[in-house]
């Protein structure tokens, strides 16, 4: 049975983050102690006064919701639709793409649940030796349900002996177990409360556990699901395109919600947070379930991004899977044809990438690459220690390119409301919002460029980290987790950026 502690961390809980304030990824490691990308001392002493032009950044995710108070003015706006008539006013082969697109639905709704892809490989070749793999994650996440459901029934039974519906680590220190069951349970409570937890947010994390997982059951791991016949196209047909809604809001878009208020939540408006960026419009390109995304799918959401004018993709997604790798890659070599940035997360299994591959990645199935105008980020935690690598981030001296911030990261959700999300799907849009800052005002560098100033003007990391996933092994380099050695840095990166202008 796995611990409570290993069961949370699973569903994006690193405890001991929350402590930490909101907004903590602005802030300077010189002057705040804290490893932020120091955002607010480049707003201050480097970009007040001057200039910028709007630039367009394609959020490739859940959705957005595009009515949040802190999202509304800042969401990319398609003039040349008339929203609601149900006609395709601009001719672009979407009808009524106000806000961005959806391929994920169709008239008869959107598609919230998907398949792993292991899942639809399996579906699709009952009789493959994948089949194997997946009955192995279909019996892990079936323990974790249960461990988690038993841990719920002996915690609930702790507090009922203790008297106190919602009691605090004074109550648990003081309780004196009757059995060992009762003993793990009250350490392990301690142990979360002692990193800034209260009782209430146990149970969530506890009951967004289970949900997660049962949902993992129904959905992800079922090859027996298939959302298909919601959208309504003909999955095995890579060449098309035309097809989706315009919802780009349908339901549980809180991943892509998440990521578009860390780039560019309006600044200075009194409310909620501060985006890195402050001439952004977010273009919402729903293309990724709750579940692994399709290569068809991604595929068309890059070419709608490229062609309705983003200059920098954000792509906080990833699978182990790709049977269709060479469609991906064709888009993204439009993309890199078109001068935009790609950036992407490299993903929460700590796992190396140097030796696992976690899709889509750089290199192309023909042996060419988007090296030139690809960002690969991992996720970096606030201590300047050897704990600095988020315990979750996966790593890569040759495959990642940067870290970036992506713990305990306060952001936008739905309904105008903000939460602490984590992972790398939190760090590659710090990055992408950097890059669309420097876009900003550095109009007539290139992407290429852009990739250079960030990957080059990192804030270097000179003590040894744990590598993550390995907390018991010896601290190493910061090298030997990503080619650059270190953390994005907003101020250097535009000093960079005014010299590079400068030089050029």
């Amino acid at each position: 049975m796995k611990t409570i502690l290993s069961t949370l961390a699973l569903t994006g809980c690193m405890l001991a983050a929350f402590a930490q304030e909101p907004g903590w990824l602005h802030k300077d490691l010189k002057s705040d102690s804290i490893f932020g990308i120091s955002t607010e001392k480049a707003y201050k002493e480097l970009l007040k006064g001057k200039k910028s032009r709007p630039v367009i950044v394609g959020v490739v995710d859940a959705g957005a919701d595009y009515k949040h108070e802190d999202l509304k003015n800042v969401m990319y706006i398609n003039k040349k639709e008339i929203a609601g008539n149900g006609k395709d006013d601009d001719k672009n082969g979407y009808a009524d793409d106000v806000y961005g697109w959806n391929f994920l639905g169709s008239a008869k709704g959107s598609v919230t649940y998907d398949n792993m892809e292991l899942a639809r490989l399996v579906r699709k070749d009952p009789a493959s030796p994948l089949k194997d793999t997946l009955d192995k994650k279909i019996a892990e996440a079936s323990n974790i349900v249960n461990g988690t459901k038993g841990f719920q029934s002996a915690l609930a039974g702790v507090v009922s002996k203790i008297g106190s519906a919602t009691p605090d680590s004074i109550a648990f220190a003081k309780f004196q177990p009757a059995s060992d069951l009762e003993a793990r349970v009250k350490a392990v409570v301690l142990n979360i409360m002692s990193q800034g937890e209260s009782y209430e947010d146990i149970r969530k994390d506890i009951d967004g556990s289970i949900k997660h997982y049962e949902q993992e059951l129904k959905y992800s791991l079922n090859p027996d699901y298939n959302s298909r016949d919601t959208v309504g196209d003909d999955p095995n047909n890579m060449n098309e395109r035309y097809y989706g809604n315009a919802e780009v809001d349908a339901f549980d878009c809180d991943h892509g919600t998440h990521v578009a208020g860390i780039i560019a939540a309006q600044r200075g408006n009194g409310l909620g947070i501060d985006g890195i960026a402050d001439n952004v419009q977010i273009m919402a390109v729903r293309a990724v379930p709750n579940g692994d995304e399709r290569d068809k799918d991604i595929a068309n959401a890059i070419r709608y991004a490229v062609d309705n004018g983003a200059k920098v993709i954000n792509m906080s997604f990833g699978k182990g899977y790709s049977p269709n790798k060479d469609v991906v890659d064709n888009a993204f070599k439009y993309a890199v044809s078109k001068d935009v940035l790609l950036v992407h997360a490299a993903g929460n299994d700590a796992k190396n990438l140097d030796e696992e591959k976690n899709y889509p990645t750089v290199n192309y199935l023909d042996g060419g690459s988007a090296e030139t105008h690809w960002i690969e980020v991992g996720a970096s935690s606030f201590k300047n220690d050897e704990t600095l690598p988020a315990t979750f981030s996966n790593y890569g001296a040759k495959t990642v390119d940067v870290f970036a911030p992506g713990v305990a990261i306060y952001s936008t959700v739905p309904g105008s409301k903000y939460e602490n999300h984590q992972g790398t799907s939190m760090a590659a849009p710090v990055v992408a919002g950097l890059a669309a800052l420097i876009r900003e005002y550095y109009p007539k560098l290139t992407a290429s460029q852009v990739k250079d100033i960030i990957v080059s003007s990192v804030e270097k990391v000179s003590q040894p980290v744990i590598i993550p996933g390995k907390k018991d092994s010896s601290p190493v380099p910061f090298t030997q987790l990503c080619k650059s050695g270190g953390v994005v840095n907003a101020y250097k990166a535009l000093q960079m950026a005014a010299a590079y202008k400068a030089k050029k």
